[in-house]
Parts: C-alpha cells; sequence; structure tokens
C-alpha cells in the first residue's frame, strides 16, 4: 500500500528512485537543484535513515508515514578528483544499509544536504534523467503547507480564514492512519 504524505503532491517513492537508479547502473551519479549541480564530485553517502513520522495538523487530524532520507556530505578536494560516485556505488551502499534496517519501498524518498555555507536541508525528488552518460537525481527545496485545509478540500487560505481549528467545521480530530 502507497501512503501519500498529507500535504504533499509529486513525491517520489523509494522504489522509483531505485528502479531509475538500476538501469544503466555504472553511470556517474549527480544531484541537483534548479537545473544546476547542487553537490560536486567526490561526496560521501553518510547516512540512509529509514524514518517514520507521526503527527497532527492544525485541524486535530492525526496521520503516520514513512520517509526514507539519504544524507549526503561533501567530500574532500582529493576525492572530488576522482569525480562522481556512480550509480552502482550508490546502490551497492543502499543495498548493504537495508540488509540491516528495514526501508519501506513506498516511502517518500529525500535527500539531505548542507555544507559551511548553507544549513542542512532535506530535497524532495522531482525527478531522474540520464544526460551525456550521467544519471542527474533532480531536487526540488521543501515547503510547508496548510494540511488540515487540504485534508477539508478548501484552498489554504480559506482554511486559514476559518481558523482551520477543530471546531471550525473544516477538520475535525480522526484516527491515525498507519502504514502497517
Amino acid at each position: 500500500m502507497t501512503q501519500t504524505i498529507p500535504g504533499l503532491a509529486g513525491q517520489s517513492s523509494t522504489a522509483a528512485l531505485l528502479d531509475a537508479l538500476r538501469s544503466p547502473s555504472q553511470r556517474p551519479l549527480e544531484f541537483w537543484l534548479l537545473g544546476q549541480p547542487l553537490i560536486g564530485p567526490g561526496y560521501h553517502v553518510t547516512e540512509v535513515k529509514a524514518v517514520s513520522i507521526e503527527a497532527m495538523d492544525c485541524g486535530g487530524k492525526a496521520a503516520s508515514w514513512r520517509e526514507t532520507v539519504i544524507q549526503l556530505m561533501d567530500g574532500s578536494a582529493q576525492e572530488a578528483e576522482a569525480g562522481f560516485m556512480t550509480t552502482r556505488k550508490f546502490l551497492a551502499i543502499y543495498d548493504r544499509v537495508t540488509r540491516r534496517i528495514p526501508v519501506r519501498d513506498e516511502a517518500e524518498v529525500r535527500f539531505e544536504y548542507g555544507n559551511a555555507a548553507s544549513p542542512a536541508l532535506q530535497y524532495h525528488v522531482s525527478h531522474v534523467d540520464e544526460q551525456a552518460g550521467r544519471t542527474i537525481v533532480h531536487l526540488r527545496t521543501p515547503g510547508v503547507q496548510c494540511k488540515a485545509g487540504d485534508s477539508c478540500g478548501q484552498p489554504a487560505a480559506e482554511a486559514q480564514a476559518e481558523g482551520c481549528a477543530p471546531a471550525s467545521g473544516c477538520c475535525t480530530p480522526q484516527a491515525p492512519i498507519s502504514l502497517q
């Protein structure tokens, strides 16, 4: 069962990303944001997190979902000379992790990256494509929105105008949605 994260559309599942990376498997793997490289060659995959989230929106509706967060870190100047990690190496790291911890295929996948010049953020995957012998994972910036407004079918501005509170009639508390 695929569980969507309340308030977010156009998310990429962990399985969809892995399927896109598995063929062809020996290409340089790059991560881009807004049409430009986000992280340079020599980067590391420092952590793969299987995250379970339990949340309640401002309308009192509880939800739970899972995410896969893959943390990236800049490498040294010497490591950058070796070029970008290949899709094969990335998949080998991921596969090694999943032999030890359970990661759900249907979970939304995000990439976490930051450096000395910018804070760490978790980026959503917008799409993956092949260009000139390399694989590019296109990322988009995170955002926030009124999930209670989404759940009651009103635009966020209208939901906020109504107070988006349990007593407003817009949203009523409900039991959590479980992924189990």
